[in-house]
Order: structure tokens, then sequence, then C-alpha cells
């Protein structure tokens, strides 16, 4: 194996640096020629691809987003547009090739590894966590870290003005950040796109928990089944007549930010391993960690199965707000 291109896809996630600093590191301490592609998959249809250096990656661990940039590329989908991409790689003398990315990334990356006759490791980039087959997702422990920061700022303002905030956070498919969230925040209710929520349940639960309180907080995952948070402040309003109502959409700021020590381990982690897998003859597989442990399974698998929460933590929330 004398080169192997990685790439990033889909949204970013702090951490990914990390992650192509130790593909590219790796690669260059078994003399392995490291091929960056911009761009995702757009990169690759069109030959945007470069050789990378030590000092394309030196000192770049600690930066969030990603050094390649990262697209969506519907064209992909179609068999003829992955033939071109394929032949790119193939002109550039490409033996391997490393994606880094979340379920839109491994469709693409599971098609090519069958398609193309090079083989494909997959790392798990996403904040959402909703990747089966790894316990963390790089990005997720320092997205959910960002939640928890902002949401503590946002009950200093709740606490002072006797406000109830519905605060929308990332997760459309998977409840993982709001769920954890809530549990770390110390929220007084949380809705996930894994529960059906009782809406009059709600309202009887703050207006109770209000008796005497001062504030409160509800997390609102933005795929869940009511909405976002203010379309469901909305619904709620006409049944919470005299409560002081704010909705607060934390948005993008999720994905950005220097990555947290534990992403910036489990990123280099797993690059280095990528490498190594390749190096092995290994193809059309996901590195993911199973606690402290780094595992594999199918790009098949990974994209076939769908990561939950663990939604017992919806009863210790529960317990935690129980009065006597």
């Amino acid at each position: 194996m004398n080169k192997i291109a990685l790439l990033t896809s889909g949204g970013d996630s702090p951490g990914m640096n990390a992650a192509v600093r130790a593909i590219v590191k790796t690669c260059l301490f078994y003399n392995i020629v490291p091929i960056g592609i911009r761009d995702g998959y757009k990169g690759m249809l069109d030959g945007d691809v470069f050789e990378m250096k030590y000092s394309d990656v030196d000192n770049i661990i600690h930066t969030g987003g990603t050094i390649l940039g990262s697209s969506r590329c519907l064209e992909f989908k179609n068999q003829e547009t992955r033939k071109i991409a394929i032949d790119n790689l193939n002109k550039n003398g490409v033996d391997g090739l490393i994606v880094i990315g979340g379920d839109g990334t491994f469709t693409g990356a599971s098609i090519l590894s069958d398609e193309m006759g090079i083989p494909v490791i997959g790392i798990p980039g996403t904040i959402d966590n909703d990747i089966y087959g790894t316990d963390h997702t790089i990005g997720y422990d320092t997205a959910l870290n960002t939640v928890i920061e902002a949401i503590d700022k946002i009950r200093d303002t709740a606490s002072s003005h006797h406000r109830i905030f519905f605060i929308e956070v990332m997760g459309r498919h998977a409840g993982f950040i709001a769920l954890n969230a809530a549990v770390a925040s110390g929220a007084e209710s949380v809705l996930i796109p894994e529960e059906i929520p009782d809406l009059k349940q709600l309202v009887d639960q703050i207006q109770q928990q209000n008796k005497g309180k001062r504030s409160s907080i509800i997390i609102v995952a933005e795929g869940e089944q009511e909405g976002g948070s203010i379309e469901l402040l909305n619904k709620v309003s006409p049944m919470l007549e005299g409560y002081d109502l704010r909705p607060t959409v934390l948005g993008h700021i999720q994905r950005g930010g220097s990555p947290s020590a534990f992403d910036r381990i489990l990123a280099t982690r797993m690059g280095s391993f990528a490498v190594e897998l390749l190096l092995d003859g290994q193809n059309g597989i996901m590195i993911g960690s199973d606690g402290d442990k780094l595992i594999t399974t199918s790009l098949e698998t990974a994209v076939k199965l769908h990561n939950t929460p663990d939604l017992e933590r919806l009863k210790l929330l529960k317990k935690m707000l129980t009065k006597h």
C-alpha cells in the first residue's frame, strides 16, 4: 500500500481535524503517501486531491471544523457519477480510502467498497452519536459540553426573570444530545424523537414544578415530533397563560469549537487504527468504540442499523424532579 486517500463528509464535528492529523502522521510513519480529498465526495468527483505533508496537519489537533472541507454530494447516488470518482482515485494511484463522517458518508463508502476494488475504512464523525457500532462518535462529547455550557448560562437568565425556556438542540433523528444534556444540566423536562410527547402532561408538569419555582428549562431535540422549540412553545402557550415562555435555538454553535480532550484522544486513536487496518488488508468496515476499546463493524451494518439513546435516563431525570 503506497497511497491512502482520506476525506471528511457530511456535517462537520469537533475532532475531525484530530482524526485527519492522526491518519496523515500514521501514513508518514509507515512511509505511505497520504492523499487529501477536498470537500468530501464532491472533491472526489472533481479530482480535487493533493498530497498531504506533515506541515499540513501539525498544530491542528485543537481546531474545530475540518481543514479538508465538507459538502453534501447528491450526485454521488448515481452509479455513472461514482465511476468518475473511482477513475479519479485510480489515476492518482490510491490504494486505500478512509472516510470520516456519519450515515450518509458511510452509505457512499459502503457502495464504493463494493464497486471500486479499493479497500475503504470508515471513522464515525458526527455530533449526533447515532451511528450503530460505537459508544461514541467523534464530536459528540464536545457538542454535549457546548450545549450544557449554553444551558447553564440561559438558566441564569431564566432564574433572574422567572422564565421558562424551551431550548432546541441538534439531533433530528436521535435524542442523545437532548437527553444527556437534560440530565447533566438539571433540566426540568426533555422531548426527544424516540418518545411520543404528551403535551397535556408536559403542561401539567410545568405547572406543578413552578409552584414556588423561579424558572424551568425544557430541552427539545430538533427532530422531536411536535417540532422545534418555537413550534412547541406556540402549541403549549395557550395552556400556560401567565407564564413567561421563551424559545432558544442553539443551532450550529453546537458543531463548532475546540474539541474536548475525550474527542481528541478518540479521534487520534481511530485515525491511526484506520491506517493500520488498511495495512492489514481490511475493507468495508467502520471503527467504533466499546468502552475504552476500539472495535470494528461492517459499513453495511453501520448503515443498516441505528443507535438509540438509553431511555432509562428518562426515568433518572424524573427521579431528580420528585418533590416531597
